[in-house]
């Protein structure tokens, strides 16, 4: 009798064990009170363009015109151009050309780098806006992040800042000597290249400079040709300006834009060196035809 007991009750407690288990798997599962999230979109573009081949040699021939000079064997040298040395083409590619005459040289960079977000609760398209915007921030200029009336109560408290201390030395007391005029010049927060031998005048030793001395090419600061967001260009867009010189070398001036369209951000850097040391590359030219060319990768991404 005894053993016939404990036999139907050690079934009673495998029925029992059995139910309880199937209610609590049950639970477990469905995890009630905690919210699925959705994965991220994936972004727009899968792969990237051939970059030596993405810009056509009419451009090309207005953008490097030393190399109407050469024989039709080194022009197409120079066409073709050179593949930067990358890993992963599916990630990141570059492509630059250069060209010289016996009065200035010319290089060509442009570069095309698809974002990817290994985050499933970000989007690529919103990683790549966080990678574009470390970019436009470190060239100097405004986070395009920031919403309107942010920035416009940053402005003000600013404003109100520089009102109440306009005229006042360290000490508090009114002064009016040309630093509070300086203060309020914007052109005074241009960028700049700073240097290990600069002597804290914003004159490095070297002779370097940076976007403060973007002029219109007879060395008239104007104020269009500062470096600045571009509003018509792709989803975000920025301008850089630097002209630089070493000693006694030629000027070089460096026109870079950048943009984002989706998950790809592209690089276009355009520069030019004058044979003699005195001539100052044209910033208007320069940037012209680096934001003709971006506009003209901006379509190939919309084909």
């Amino acid at each position: 009798m005894a053993f016939v007991t404990g036999t139907a009750l050690l079934a009673a407690l495998v029925v029992g064990c059995s139910a309880d288990s199937g209610t609590g798997g049950s639970a477990a599962d469905s995890k009630p009170g905690e919210e699925t999230v959705a994965a991220a979109a994936p972004g727009k573009y899968r792969t990237l363009p051939e970059p030596c081949r993405a810009v056509e040699t009419s451009t090309l021939k207005d953008l490097l015109p030393g190399a109407a000079e050469l024989t039709e064997e080194q022009q197409q040298k120079v066409y073709e151009g050179t593949a930067s040395v990358t890993y992963n083409t599916d990630r990141r590619v570059g492509c630059s050309w250069k060209s010289e005459d016996p009065s200035s040289s010319h290089t060509l960079f442009i570069g095309f780098e698809r974002v990817v977000s290994y985050d499933p609760a970000v989007s690529d398209d919103d990683r790549a806006r966080e990678v574009y915007t470390k970019q436009e921030t470190a060239a100097g200029l405004s986070s395009p992040s920031a919403t309107p009336d942010a920035t416009k109560s940053t402005k003000d408290a600013t404003d109100k800042e520089k009102e109440k201390d306009a005229g006042k030395d360290k000490d508090g007391k009114k002064q009016t000597s040309a630093a509070s005029d300086d203060a309020s010049d914007p052109t005074s927060h241009a960028l700049s290249v700073p240097t290990p031998e600069d002597d804290g005048t914003g004159a490095a030793s070297d002779g370097n400079t940076g976007g403060e001395n973007t002029d219109d090419g007879a060395g008239t600061p104007d104020e269009s040709l500062q470096p600045r967001v571009l509003d018509d260009l792709g989803d975000s867009a920025f301008l850089d300006d630097l002209l630089t010189r070493a000693g006694s070398t030629a000027q070089h001036r460096t026109v870079k834009v950048v943009f984002r369209t989706s998950n790809v951000i592209v690089t276009v850097e355009y520069a030019e060196q004058p044979t003699v040391s005195t001539v100052v590359p044209d910033s208007k030219e320069l940037q012209e035809k680096a934001q003709a060319l971006a506009r003209k990768l901006v379509e190939k991404f919309s084909e």
